[in-house]
């Protein structure tokens, strides 16, 4: 699954610049702004009512692997260890909010400290969200496809809507992936019809 994610991240990042690799982007920047919107969709105002969206946050949680799995790409740290770790990470049999809370926060304090991405936090974050590897590698197939279709639907030149039909992509992708059924390896194109479906009929 690891060898399959890093390809899908490859493919998705030649998508965005054929010298993705010499860039500069700042992966680690991404990250913790992710961290500051996962936190949102889950709820941390004491002074509001909040209901946690889980779906977007383990959205969120996905976006932040994208960009951490380019920087373990770029710099050469992905290695087969790894899976084994993703793997291995027991999600918590009762999760605490707060911990949760602070699993993120310490992801975001990590990268912004090293400027880089460390898979640790990350894990931890995975445990006491709780989020399977199944779960982040399904859900990480799907968040590809999306980047995809908005690579190739007008993101990079600001032509792209993300609100269609009153909700957000994200909210048509998980709704989507509930929906779309059989064998793993149809997912994919499926899915980026589907996508495509919805926002034809918008426009």
């Amino acid at each position: 699954m690891l060898h399959t994610m890093a390809k899908m991240q490859e493919t998705h990042n030649l998508q965005v610049h054929s010298q993705w690799r010499t860039q500069g982007y700042e992966y680690y920047r991404a990250i913790w702004v992710e961290c500051a919107e996962m936190l949102d969709h889950f709820g941390w105002k004491w002074w509001k009512h909040q209901v946690p969206d889980i779906d977007q946050v383990k959205l969120e949680l996905v976006d932040i692997w994208h960009f951490g799995l380019s920087e373990l790409i770029r710099a050469d740290k992905l290695v087969d260890d790894m899976a084994t770790t993703l793997a291995a990470a027991q999600p918590a049999a009762d999760p605490d909010p707060a911990l949760f809370r602070a699993s993120i926060e310490t992801l975001a304090a990590d990268a912004l400290q090293s400027q880089s991405f460390a898979l640790a936090p990350f894990v931890a974050a995975m445990q006491n969200l709780p989020m399977t590897y199944q779960e982040l590698f399904d859900m990480y197939v799907g968040k590809n496809v999306l980047n995809q279709f908005r690579q190739a639907n007008g993101y990079q030149d600001g032509s792209y809507r993300k609100v269609w039909q009153g909700r957000e992509d994200n909210e048509h992708l998980v709704e989507l992936l509930a929906e779309l059924q059989g064998e793993a390896e149809e997912l994919p194109d499926r899915l980026f019809q589907a996508l495509e479906g919805r926002y034809e009929r918008e426009n």
